[in-house]
């Protein structure tokens, strides 16, 4: 579909032409056995409904459904999915050399306007053979998911270019919050943010409340779509989420926006 090595017309234009996003193109999951993935579905599921759940009661929460598991092995797959306990602790996180770690600007901000505050964040998504992540980009005000890409690794690298993409198709905003993942706080990363004098808000560590609006948006994507039709590789999970995506901006009434489209209050921003 997409020529790499194309002479004549470089991968951007090409994906421009397709109209989908060059971090789409790799398609690829990540494979783990049989077992392991039965268990990561049942923790994404459990983790969903309750975030407050860390590794020793997943374990015995698994354990009660007939699986031979240790903690040893469910922190493994809590790590690969990138999850963790949401729960009141003292801050003990020290960021890496060069990782800077901002502020969370939201408290008590009255969010009144498309691309004033955008949230982004990544989330494991299950398949039927492996397993992938998503990023996406929502608009707070209107709940408008702005941008998206999956890849089947944690680097930095398609956090990066989905934000280049966004900022160039969407324009800017004047806040950015994210967690204070690697993929986020990276230089690279917050470096198009100040470069484009967007104000980088964090959030604070194993706080639920700080990302609620994507957080309900992963909940909504994997009840609605994921958990009902199970993808059966990358490029089937590609097409699934942008159908999801196209009828979760334009067709679906959200409750927390008076029933309104995402696009019907994004377009105020045009």
């Amino acid at each position: 579909m997409v020529e790499k090595d194309n002479p004549e017309v470089s991968v951007k234009k090409q994906c421009e032409i397709l109209s989908i996003q060059r971090s789409g193109l790799y398609y690829k999951p990540c494979e783990e056995s049989e077992l392991n993935l039965e268990l990561m579905l049942l923790i994404d599921k459990e983790y969903l409904a309750r975030p407050f759940i860390g590794v020793p009661r997943m374990t015995e929460f698994l354990k009660s459904m007939g699986y031979k598991v240790n903690p040893k092995r469910i922190r493994r797959l809590y790590h690969k999915m990138e999850i963790q306990a949401i729960y009141p602790r003292p801050r003990t996180t020290i960021s890496g050399e060069g990782h800077k770690l901002y502020p969370y600007l939201l408290t008590g901000l009255k969010i009144n306007k498309p691309n004033q505050v955008w949230a982004c964040d990544i989330t494991y998504i299950p398949m039927r053979k492996g397993f992938m992540y998503l990023v996406a980009i929502i608009d707070l005000y209107s709940r408008f998911v702005v941008g998206w890409s999956i890849s089947n690794s944690l680097s930095a690298d398609f956090c990066i270019e989905l934000l280049k993409d966004t900022i160039e198709i969407h324009g800017k905003p004047e806040i950015f919050n994210t967690d204070q993942g690697v993929q986020f706080t990276c230089n690279e990363f917050t470096s198009i943010l100040l470069g484009n004098d967007i104000k980088i808000s964090m959030d604070g560590k194993g706080r639920a409340i700080d990302n609620v609006f994507i957080e309900r948006l992963w909940r909504s994507v994997k009840q609605e779509s994921i958990y009902l039709f199970a993808p059966e590789n990358g490029l089937e999970l590609y097409k699934q989420l942008r159908e999801y995506f196209d009828y979760y901006n334009y067709q679906r009434m959200h409750q927390g926006i008076d029933y309104s489209t995402p696009e019907s209050l994004y377009a105020k921003a045009a």
